[in-house]
């Protein structure tokens, strides 16, 4: 493996790969011993990495029964969902002012390529997209431990593994956002948190995409 950057860096994004191609899908157990041979490295950056994605979810470190990738039941998709439309929303309040015609024009040519990248089932590129629509506010906020929060979180509902989307539900999500940009414009910070906590990132309001997303993905969902 190349040394330009940190070993466990390394195997963590080995693990980022075999969980977003779903190689490691929800339920599967990590054998430390055959990855260990197999990336011919020794146990403790193996081990580093897995402590960093046990922290962030992804899975959990058996004591003397090994390591298995989680699943995600519903009720932890809930909790997700209110932690961020809570941390969105209260940080789209914080920057508010800081919102300009520069960052109002990318959301706005960033929901412009979304709507492209559906059409052409470009699901990758419209993911992205996406992570960069909210980031054009997320990244004026001075709180670093809150942005480091949330990309995990997102990483946890999309990523592992990689899932194919909902073009109803995805059209929903450019509407929302849409109306996000028009409150902005209006000076309307209330309505524009509100469309961020209430409805973009509110469980109930998506809940049956949400069981037909994770369900179409072979995705068990337990309450």
């Amino acid at each position: 493996m190349s040394n330009q950057i940190s070993l466990r860096e390394q195997v963590y994004h080995f693990f980022w790969q075999q969980m977003q191609s779903g190689m490691l899908a929800p339920g599967a157990a990590i054998n430390m011993n055959e990855i260990s041979k197999k990336l011919g490295i020794s146990k403790t950056p193996l081990r580093d990495a897995l402590i960093q994605l046990e922290t962030e979810g992804f899975v959990t470190i058996l004591p003397r029964r090994g390591i298995v990738v989680n699943k995600l039941p519903l009720h932890e998709i809930k909790s997700f969902y209110e932690i961020l439309g809570a941390l969105e929303s209260a940080a789209l309040l914080s920057v508010f002012d800081k919102i300009k015609n520069n960052q109002i024009e990318q959301m706005e040519d960033l929901n412009a390529e979304q709507i492209k990248a559906l059409t052409n089932r470009e699901y990758e590129h419209y993911y992205r997209l996406n992570l960069a629509f909210h980031d054009v506010f997320l990244n004026l906020s001075d709180n670093d431990i809150l942005k480091k929060i949330l990309m995990p979180i997102k990483r946890r509902l999309y990523d592992f593994p990689r899932r194919d989307y909902l073009i109803e539900w995805e059209m929903i999500n450019i509407d929302e956002h849409n109306r996000l940009i028009t409150c902005i414009k209006k000076g309307n910070r209330l309505g524009a948190a509100s469309i961020i906590k209430d409805e973009h990132w509110n469980f109930d309001y998506h809940q049956k995409y949400l069981k037909k997303f994770y369900t179409l993905n072979n995705e068990a969902l337990k309450k």
